[in-house]
């Protein structure tokens, strides 16, 4: 693999650090900017829907522009923003430092899966792809735990300080190492796009991703308020925590990719998003014990994530029926609905927080990926109904 993919790579770590480390710091953050805990965990949600409108407007906009160019652009506009929120005064100087980042990002994985692709030979474009997504996947592992320890330890402000001099590195990296010569086949319009959105079935998978993801951040979003104040982890115990459930989500992206292979995306989803709701059940009443909530977080962490394979495999395989001449469109938007999910998990996490109380999160986060299950067994019924059950999920038995 070419050393330009590797920049990419970083990008892609520096990226999902950001994304997630703010998680394990949402306490330290409404302490510090003396704001609810629901406040703090709006900056999840405004990251997010940054990245759902990121990722298909500001792509079709800047559709012209040179893959180069806009790759070091993007990243330093990341910079920039990850440099305002280290220095952010007060909360909404760091929800527009939050807005920014999640615009850079939508935009960037974008363009990143063409860019990767451009710099290989065609038989190794999906390792290519495979290369710069282990970026996100390294993130959760080693970045969000590493960055709630610094913030923990140091000073929020220092995690986005660390992740700033990460985004400065990837461009420097892609400036010397990304070619001048990228292959450059402008994205479809907004108007395509959009198009995308009125087919009914893929609008019922970005229902089941947006619900399916976003239930799970109803909780997570409060994760480390709940094993603080409940589960009566320390500040500093919290990154190890955080290290834990990172590498069950590594395990849970590969469990679940091999699930999706083996018995076809509609099943699949319909065995992650029943473990999933039964975990963020259990979590209610294993919230009060150390070890017990220590367990369910390492469960958590499989099953939350592994619905990711399925939902883009089916997206995909849907697309290439319902719109055949934009495929790479309506998997993209398959990544908006994710974000949404994320955005509004978090958002209405925060609602329940302020209502209800933090250990409602996680049974009313069931309750939300259990709809996603109900509509993942819908799109299978139709499926049947519409006779290409075979063809989308053969060994499928819904």
């Amino acid at each position: 693999m070419p050393l330009a993919l590797w920049a990419l790579t970083l990008s892609a770590f520096a990226i999902g650090t950001t994304e997630f480390v703010i998680v394990g710091l949402i306490p330290t953050i409404a302490n510090s900017l003396r704001v609810s805990v629901p406040s703090a965990g709006l900056l999840v949600s405004l990251y997010a829907l940054g990245v759902a409108i990121g990722a298909p407007v500001l792509t079709a906009l800047t559709g012209r522009v040179h893959r180069k160019l806009l790759l070091l652009a993007l990243m330093a506009l990341f910079t920039i923003g990850n440099l305002i929120a280290w220095h952010a005064p007060g909360y909404e100087t760091l929800v527009v430092a939050r807005v920014l980042t999640g615009l850079a990002h939508g935009v960037f994985f974008s363009i990143g899966s063409t860019i990767a692709t451009s710099l290989v030979s065609k038989e190794k474009a999906a390792s290519a792809i495979a290369v710069m997504f282990t970026g996100l996947t390294v993130a959760l592992v080693t970045g969000v735990p590493l960055g709630t320890f610094f913030g923990q330890t140091f000073g929020w402000q220092s995690t986005f300080l660390a992740v700033s001099f990460l985004g400065l590195i990837a461009f420097v990296g892609s400036w010397i190492l990304v070619p001048e010569t990228l292959n450059h086949n402008r994205p479809a319009s907004l108007l395509t796009q959009l198009a995308v959105l009125k087919k009914p079935r893929l609008l019922l998978i970005y229902s089941m991703t947006a619900l399916g993801y976003g239930g799970s951040f109803v909780a997570f979003t409060y994760l480390a308020s709940i094993l603080q104040n409940v589960s009566g982890f320390s500040a500093q115990n919290v990154s190890v925590v955080m290290l834990i459930y990172g590498i069950s989500v590594a395990f849970g992206n590969v469990w679940g990719g091999t699930l999706a292979d083996k018995k076809g995306p509609i099943r699949a989803l319909q065995i992650v998003f029943a473990l999933l709701a039964l975990v963020l059940f259990f979590l209610t009443f294993t919230a009060s014990s150390m070890w017990l909530s220590l367990l369910t977080v390492l469960v958590w962490g499989a099953v939350a994530f592994g619905n990711v394979p399925g939902l883009q495999v089916y997206v995909v395989q849907r697309a290439e029926l319902d719109a055949p001449q934009a495929v790479d469109v309506a998997s993209g938007l398959n990544i908006a609905a994710f974000n949404i999910g994320i955005a509004g998990g978090a958002w209405g996490g925060g609602l329940i927080v302020e209502h209800l109380g933090l250990m409602a999160t996680p049974w009313i986060g069931s309750i939300v990926v259990l709809f996603a299950l109900v509509l993942t067994t819908l799109a299978g019924r139709l499926d049947v109904k519409d006779g290409i059950a075979s063809h989308l999920h053969p060994t499928n038995s819904v």
